[in-house]
């Protein structure tokens, strides 16, 4: 119950602010508008398919799971510079508490703006002549849910451990290293070298590689990255709360 109060007051605080609305679930959808309309003016010799909108819904799905993480680090870093928490410290209420109070609403928050960038896909596939698969669109959604927890719990660790004046800029950081090295507007697999093994080392390549083989049916194949970014999401997720639990002990005393 304190968890489902802590919760609810999450909530509001985030409808509260107008830029959530225009970052979380404006800024994916016009950006994919521009790229559809990138894709539509590249010649088809060129053979370039990244940005048909079977292959370019996933990765913005995606990309705006990572203005969810930026609203996390500001609610919690401002919750922190407030003494808003510290006087919450003293209640009844425990770290699992604050941090699922943090994380359902804000999984809430992840899944209608997957399921708003995918309405619009669909939306545009229709009038590009592409149609998805209801069955695909609703794993690659179950498929992106381990991403939206990551970027969730990277939010909850800079805002835990970074100011309110710090923290967004290094999740602004996160958000352009998620989008070029996740693949989101370049072929990762295409690339060779030192870059690419970089870009495969890292969680959001593996994320957006899932949603990808998810959408297209490609079952077989989905194990081994939906595997990889799980254990990434669950790590990270740990670590935060650890850290969370932690700076909320140290403020106690």
């Amino acid at each position: 119950m304190r968890s489902v109060i802590f919760c609810r007051r999450t909530i509001k605080e985030l409808l509260r602010d107008p830029l959530n609305y225009i970052f979380c679930l404006g800024f994916p959808l016009v950006m994919l508008v521009i790229m559809t309309i990138v894709d539509r003016s590249i010649p088809k010799e060129a053979g370039m398919v990244l940005f048909h909108i079977q292959s370019l819904a996933p990765g913005i799905a995606l990309f705006g799971l990572t203005f969810v993480m930026l609203f996390t680090c500001l609610q919690v870093s401002k919750d922190r510079a407030g003494a808003f928490l510290m006087r919450l410290y003293a209640s009844p209420m425990q770290a699992i508490d604050f941090i699922s109070g943090y994380t359902m609403p804000l999984m809430i928050i992840s899944i209608l703006q997957i399921a708003i960038a995918f309405v619009a896909s669909i939306m545009i596939g229709r009038a590009t002549g592409y149609v998805f698969q209801p069955v695909n669109v609703l794993l690659c959604i179950l498929v992106l849910l381990p991403s939206a927890l990551m970027f969730i719990a990277f939010g909850m660790f800079f805002g835990t451990l970074l100011n309110d004046k710090a923290a967004p800029g290094i999740c602004s950081i996160i958000i352009s290293a998620a989008s070029m090295l996740g693949g989101v507007w370049m072929d990762v697999d295409a690339i060779g070298g030192t870059f690419g093994k970089v870009c495969r080392a890292l969680p959001f390549y593996h994320g957006v590689n899932a949603a990808r083989l998810a959408l297209q049916g490609r079952y077989d194949d989905l194990g081994k990255p939906l595997l990889i970014i799980l254990i990434y999401a669950i790590t990270i997720y740990f670590v935060s709360a650890i850290l969370f639990k932690w700076k909320m002990q140290s403020d106690l005393k």
